[in-house]
Parts: structure tokens; C-alpha cells; sequence
């Protein structure tokens, strides 16, 4: 699969394109927020949060309006725009998750939807992870979800974030809580950043 710099590179519209569909979907009374509210849910009341991979910040949107803080990061400087004109109460950064280091850290809970991972270079993937995982406190909780067929199996995704030291808490099929098997076609993964006080699951 190619990465976004690649999809955007190719069309230069893309971008543009991406933050209409939402705001047409939106204007049309599609559900847009199911994963933020999975992320509402997950996380205590004015939780700090990170959505890795933004976007037009239309999760982190939702949950500065339940009350947290949030900070998204994206590599789409059109989509950050976007981001920071319709959501002006989030902080949002331009950054490469696979080699820039992330502007903040000690969140509670970090966020990463929409296929971000599947537009991650190969060769990036495990800096990325690692990444995350240095910008979370102690015991807070990871949770992303991608489709299959997008170029980073899903076993080795799982076992490359547990050798950066995540545990692995649930797999879930759907950002609805549908069961995850080997059949799966989406995985949804939440893990917890190991210490104590934290939410290890047996």
C-alpha cells in the first residue's frame, strides 16, 4: 500500500477531497464518531489525549467537546489546517509519525484511526510504535484500528507492538465491539503502556 505522501503526492487534490467527504457525510447525518465515542468511553473525564494520525481533526473534534484535552499530530499540512479552523480549542502539529518525534507527551490515552497504520512506510512502522509508546504516561492505553489487506499483517502488528512493550488488552473486529477471529477483515487493538497502577488484563 502506498503511504499518504505517496496517495498525496500522486493527487495533489486528495486532501482537499478527503476533508469534503466527512463534511458531506457529516451534513448528511452519517454516523462519523464511532470511534470517538469507543475513545470516550475508555477514557476518564478530562483525560489527556493524543489522536496520532488526525487528520481534519474529526476525532479529536468530539472529544474536545466531551471535555478532554487533545493534541493530534498528522503529516498532511491541508488536513492540519482543517483541523485547526474547525476545531480551534485542539492543538494540532505537522509531523511524520514514522521519523519525527512527537511534540508532547504524557497522555492518558492515544488514538489512531482511520487506516493510519496502513499508510505507514514499512520501514517506519516500528519507530512509529515507538513513538507512541514514549509519549504515553505510565499505564495509559493505546487503541487504533486498521483493515486488513492495507500491507501490515495483522499478527505483525500485534507482535511488533508488544516487542516495543505494549500489552496487548483486547482485539476487537469493528469499532463496535464485534468479536475479532482469524476471519476478520478490520482489526480494532487496545493495548495499555505497562506500570504500576495500570489496566493489565490477564
Amino acid at each position: 500500500m502506498p503511504t499518504w505522501k505517496e496517495v498525496t503526492s500522486a493527487n495533489p487534490a486528495h486532501s482537499e477531497n478527503y476533508a469534503r467527504k466527512w463534511k458531506i457525510l457529516e451534513s448528511q447525518g452519517q454516523d462519523i464518531h464511532g470511534e470517538a465515542r469507543f475513545v470516550d468511553a475508555l477514557a476518564e473525564r478530562h483525560s489527556r489525549i493524543l489522536d496520532a494520525g488526525c487528520g481534519t481533526g474529526r476525532l479529536g473534534g468530539y472529544l474536545i467537546r466531551q471535555g478532554h484535552t487533545v493534541v493530534g499530530t498528522d503529516v498532511d499540512p491541508v488536513l492540519i489546517r482543517h483541523a485547526e479552523t474547525d476545531h480551534p480549542d485542539g492543538t494540532w502539529y505537522v509531523g511524520d509519525l514514522s521519523s519525527d518525534p512527537i511534540a508532547e507527551d504524557e497522555f492518558d490515552v492515544v488514538v489512531s484511526a482511520g487506516n493510519v497504520m496502513g499508510f505507514l512506510a514499512k520501514e517506519g512502522r516500528e519507530f512509529a510504535l515507538q513513538n507512541i509508546y514514549d509519549s504515553m504516561r505510565t499505564s495509559g492505553r493505546f487503541v487504533t484500528g486498521f483493515g486488513a489487506g492495507r500491507g501490515w499483517e495483522f499478527t505483525d502488528f500485534l507482535a511488533t507492538a508488544q516487542k516495543i512493550g505494549f500489552t496487548l488488552d483486547y482485539r476487537f473486529g469493528g469499532w463496535d465491539l464485534a468479536p475479532f477471529d482469524e476471519s476478520s477483515t478490520f482489526l480494532v487493538a487496545l493495548f495499555t503502556k505497562p506500570g504500576a497502577g495500570g489496566h493489565l488484563l490477564a
